[in-house]
């Protein structure tokens, strides 16, 4: 199965972020729901099962000028086999603008027993812009070893490298379940947050949750393994993230 989908956003006059292109095609279908906040929310909504091996699927994002954009999956993604020998693929390639606002925090890939599958993500952000942008990847359903799994990661910040970064996993990646990769952990995932106006923060770690500020800009890389899809969330939902000693350090502070 070949799909793509496309969403452009763009702010008018008034500062109102407006979608000016909104189309999909099954198993991309994107859906646009009544925002809590300034901006727009877009759920992709899977309307077929998978991915299975031999679909390519592609999703386009454009965030113009000043507008603000979240979107969001409503399930896990699940890679499955299909015919032998053949792959899956999933490209999401993003823009954002200078002003702009994306935030991509999808819900988690799933690399089913015999799933050969490789998520790619493209994003190019301009100088001024504000990015949140999370991957996770669960190793396999409950009590099943996954199938081979690959994640790419490649973002620039006004037009320089700002982060490159993969990870596979399963029985083609001799290692991954190992100390030096994911330490026997069943979930992983990161949260690169791209943020002109936030504060510089120093690198941390805390268990198996670590902060990394990026060279080349305001821009910072959480990390996290957890043994669960629900605990690498707890790790990596942008409103709740911090190193424990920060917290307290901010405690202190209202304290005094």
């Amino acid at each position: 199965m070949r799909a793509t989908a496309r969403l452009v956003a763009r702010a008018d006059r008034h500062g109102r972020t407006i979608l000016a292109e909104l189309r999909g095609e099954s198993p991309l279908l994107l859906r646009q729901v009544p925002a809590a906040v300034g901006g727009v929310t877009v759920y992709v909504v899977g309307g077929a099962a998978g991915p299975l091996a031999g679909d390519d699927l592609r999703l386009e994002i454009e965030v113009g000028p000043g507008a603000v954009v979240r979107m969001h999956t409503v399930a896990a993604s699940i890679a499955l086999p299909g015919r032998p020998g053949a792959v899956s693929r999933m490209l999401v390639r993003a823009t954002v603008a200078e002003g702009a606002a994306l935030h991509w925090l999808p819900e988690q890939l799933v690399a089913a027993a015999g799933c050969a599958h490789t998520a790619e993500s493209r994003v190019d952000v301009a100088e001024g812009a504000i990015l949140h942008w999370r991957d996770e990847l669960i190793c396999g359903r409950h009590g099943e070893q996954p199938g081979h799994a690959e994640m790419v990661t490649r973002v620039d910040l006004a037009g320089r490298p700002l982060l490159r970064q993969s990870l596979t996993v399963g029985p083609d990646a001799p290692g991954w379940a190992g100390p030096a990769v994911l330490g026997g952990a069943a979930a992983t995932g990161s949260l690169l947050v791209v943020n002109p106006v936030g504060p510089a923060e120093p690198p941390a770690v805390c268990g198996t949750l670590a902060r990394l500020p990026l060279a080349g800009g305001a821009a910072t890389l959480w990390t996290a393994t957890a043994p669960d899809a629900h605990t690498v969330r707890s790790y990596l939902a942008p409103a709740a993230i911090a190193i424990p000693s920060d917290r307290e350090d901010d405690q202190a502070a209202r304290a005094e």
